[in-house]
């Protein structure tokens, strides 16, 4: 019989399991692309998104999260507080053996809508589909065709900007010395901007528009201030032959997509933590006889707790799903890392300041292929795109599933 007390060891047991398949599937959003281009080895990519990830989860991660995520079920639905513990608990495990059954597979998946469906799996067979909340589905799924397009088209315009003044011209390291700082200073606005406008939830950051703009635009002036200055010390150092001439090109945007993959796992750590430590701070407070709140306060050692489990996914397992979208979808270079960086990073940052549902996976897997779309479709390994796109289409249903079946079987050995 599991009693209340088993049950909470349970719970945090899977919590930790959700963090490190969080760390071994999502990570690769971040350094996928800087691993596929060798603007950064595996090795090295791992270090920094490990301490990125935890520095974001611990330091910034939300002191609040939801129990059920995305409110698609409401908590009032539920007459019984253990049955809710229950289910909180089932979706953690059915959430975490997909996205465990996706990275084996070498699928980059949501995390997000893996815990959704999870949440509508155990509600549907408790208390009844009518209490899922239907209507919010449809943004869900429209976030599946705007997300990789908006992604794909910012991607493909900024790819074809660069191989039309850089790559393709006469003197690549002449035009790359004021292009290269440009696009430095952009990243850098947008990630300022990240930040301080509608910024992440413990900094406290939430400036006026114009505000946090002219906040953004300085620090993107000072980023091609830099950069510029870099780049004329690096030259004057080393005079770039002919024959490396796109190599040099190609290290320098290296370094700038390294700058926003860091920045990818720091926000990736503050914002899908949630994912993990939300439903198992509900299911710790109903098993430890705390109540119920829609919005748990998340203490600071689960944060913690949380992050060293994204890490350890990441460590262990996180390099299968960084190859498949490093590697696999289309051939990576630096310039065209950086294109699906920075083409992710813009989409993620405007649907996220007006409120719309999106999947970073989605975004940069959309943004990759726009980058293999502006070489042509013959770039693009058709078969392993079909297979990422029906593994979206799967997640929620699955997840639902897997949570029907666990909660059934959590339910039966309860007594």
């Amino acid at each position: 019989m599991l009693t209340p007390t088993i049950l909470y060891g349970i719970a945090i047991a899977a919590g930790f399991y959700m963090a490190w398949n969080i760390g071994a599937n999502d990570v690769a959003n971040a350094m996928g692309t800087p691993v596929g281009s060798g603007a950064i080895t595996l090795r090295r990519a791992v270090v920094l998104a490990g301490i990125f990830e935890f520095c974001g989860a611990f330091f910034v991660g939300s002191d609040v999260a939801d129990t059920i995520k995305g409110g698609i079920v409401p908590p009032e639905a539920f007459a019984d507080l253990t049955q809710l513990g229950i289910g909180m608990l089932a979706a953690l495990l059915a959430a975490s053996a997909w996205l465990h059954m996706a990275t084996y597979l070498g699928q980059p998946v949501s995390t997000t809508h893996a815990i959704i469906g999870a949440v509508i799996g155990f509600a549907v067979i408790t208390v009844g589909p009518g209490a899922v909340q239907w209507s919010k589905m449809g943004a869900i799924a429209a976030s599946w065709v705007i997300s990789p397009v908006a992604g794909a088209i910012i991607a493909y315009i900024v790819y074809r900007g660069i191989r039309r003044f850089v790559l393709a011209s006469r003197h690549p390291v002449f035009y790359a010395r004021k292009v290269v700082p440009l696009a430095t200073g952009s990243v850098f606005f947008i990630l300022m901007l990240s930040i301080v406008y509608k910024g992440l939830p413990k900094l406290r950051l939430d400036l006026p528009l114009w505000q946090a703009l002219v906040v953004a635009v300085g620090t993107g002036a000072v980023g091609v201030l830099c950069a510029g200055i870099l780049l004329r010390r690096v030259l004057r150092r080393r005079r770039v032959r002919l024959a490396d001439r796109y190599d040099a090109v190609e290290r320098w945007f290296g370094r700038v997509q390294i700058i926003t993959a860091c920045y990818m796992a720091f926000a990736h750590g503050a914002n899908d933590v949630a994912n993990a430590i939300g439903p198992l701070a509900g299911a710790i407070q109903v098993f430890g006889k705390q109540g119920f709140a829609a919005k748990a306060a998340i203490p600071p050692w689960l944060l913690a707790f949380g992050g060293v489990g994204i890490v350890i996914g990441l460590a262990t397992y996180g390099y299968k799903v960084i190859e498949a979208v490093g590697r696999k979808i289309t051939e990576i270079t630096p310039t065209r890392g950086f294109s699906a960086e920075f083409g992710t990073a813009t989409t993620v940052l405007v649907c996220s300041k007006l409120g719309l549902p999106i999947s970073t996976t989605f975004v940069l897997v959309g943004a990759v292929m726009g980058v293999g779309i502006a070489r042509g479709f013959g770039a693009i390994d058709l078969k392993v795109i079909r297979r990422i796109f029906a593994s979206w289409i799967v997640t929620i249903p699955i997840s639902a599933v897997f949570a029907a079946i666990f909660y059934w079987i959590l339910n039966a050995l309860r007594g």
